[in-house]
């Protein structure tokens, strides 16, 4: 009896572990084939499936309730990380907001992703909120609102639905910011954003901040790594430090980066009326502050990566020369990048920037909005 189930035991261990080679084996290979073929893999997850009208009963964010932001200032939330050495702000004190629209953290199949998923939410803490929007949190007390967000190639490959979707999103973003209005009073803000962000955030500039007296609330509007042109809208691009009023933005890539396709389009529907492909974009130095003159890495403050514990802190990290509105990256160490990190980096190409073009420059960010600030309070008296 007790040999015939050592029997069955031994039998069972075996296939256990044979079972465990062939999970570990396919994961490995799933893992190669996901390195070796990222683009198109990528593209085949990310491309909507069916008509737009699809995704129109997501619910709205009730931006009331708190649960439908990443970060406020009343709160504890991933608005709040900081660098030991570079501590966040008083979020209940400091004088000026910021409204901070995060990128897309939605990957998947569907035109656009609702708010209610607790899974994307986190990723939009952890990657977004915290990685980006800390950047201002010395300065200013941090608003993140979630929104329906859209797929992400509704931005790179532009369609009359990709519109809408885009469309939708932005509806969430004018709402957000509508309910921030209402409980704000008069305080001056920064509009900040980074990829679809910085492209919703330039609408909202467009279409609520530069046409009435909000604009003379406007601290500045830090637009980063979204396909913003020159001529996009009646504010100044930043030409000195201290500007206030004005757009500041960036798009770093290496010198003779080619394009691939999740390269950012120029869509019609964010400037009406304008030409669309080809015109140039807007691009400040994060590490002058200037749109012209070329930076050496020694003078860049510092690159802050949060994902990391402790968080990692290079300074001189990386160069940056506006190029005919590209910021051309010509020297720069090395990120820390988890695996996931490095396939999305191999998916946008070698030299494409996009993924860390704030976290590269958050010291730079950090001091530069304060600086914005302080310019913006004198001048107010």
């Amino acid at each position: 009896m007790d040999s015939a189930r050592l029997v069955r035991e031994a039998r069972a261990v075996r296939f256990l572990r044979k079972l465990v080679l062939a999970l570990f084996v396919l994961f490995v290979l799933g893992a190669i084939a996901l390195w070796l073929f990222a683009e198109p893999i990528v593209l085949a997850l990310m491309t909507p499936t069916g008509p737009f009208t699809s995704d129109v009963d997501l619910p709205a964010p009730n931006y009331a309730d708190p649960s439908a932001w990443s970060a406020l200032p009343d709160r504890e939330d991933a608005g709040d990380a900081a660098p030991a050495d570079h501590p966040s702000g008083d979020q209940r004190t400091l004088p000026v907001d910021v409204f901070y629209i995060h990128p897309t953290t939605h990957i998947g199949s569907a035109w656009n992703a609702g708010v209610g998923d607790p899974g994307l939410n986190a990723d939009t803490d952890r990657v977004a909120t915290r990685l980006q929007a800390t950047a201002f949190n010395a300065c200013c007390a941090v608003y993140a609102p979630r929104y329906r967000q859209a797929s992400g190639l509704v931005f790179t490959h532009p369609s009359v639905d990709g519109d809408r979707a885009a469309d939708l999103a932005y509806q969430d973003v004018a709402a957000a910011f509508a309910h921030y209005l209402g409980t704000s009073g008069e305080r001056p803000f920064i509009i900040a954003g980074h990829s679809q962000g910085s492209i919703h955030g330039l609408r909202l500039l467009r279409e609520v901040i530069a046409p009435g007296k909000l604009r003379d609330r406007l601290v500045a509007a830090y637009l980063i790594g979204g396909p913003i042109p020159l001529d996009a809208i009646d504010l100044p691009v930043c030409a000195t430090p201290e500007q206030t009023g004005c757009i500041a933005g960036w798009n770093a890539r290496a010198p003779g980066f080619t394009p691939n396709a999740f390269e950012l389009r120029d869509l019609p529907a964010m400037t009406p009326g304008k030409p669309g492909e080809g015109r140039q974009r807007i691009c400040v130095n994060p590490i002058t502050w200037t749109r012209e003159g070329a930076a050496p890495a020694s003078a860049n403050a510092g690159a802050v990566f949060l994902e990391t514990e402790p968080p990692t802190i290079l300074p001189g990290f990386a160069s940056a020369e506006c190029v005919a509105g590209t910021l051309q990256i010509a020297e720069m160490g090395t990120a820390p990048r988890d695996l996931m990190s490095r396939i999305l980096d191999r998916t946008l190409g070698a030299g494409n920037y996009h993924a860390i073009e704030v976290q590269m420059f958050w010291l730079d960010l950090r001091r530069n909005a304060q600086a914005r600030v302080a310019a913006f309070l004198r001048a107010r008296g």
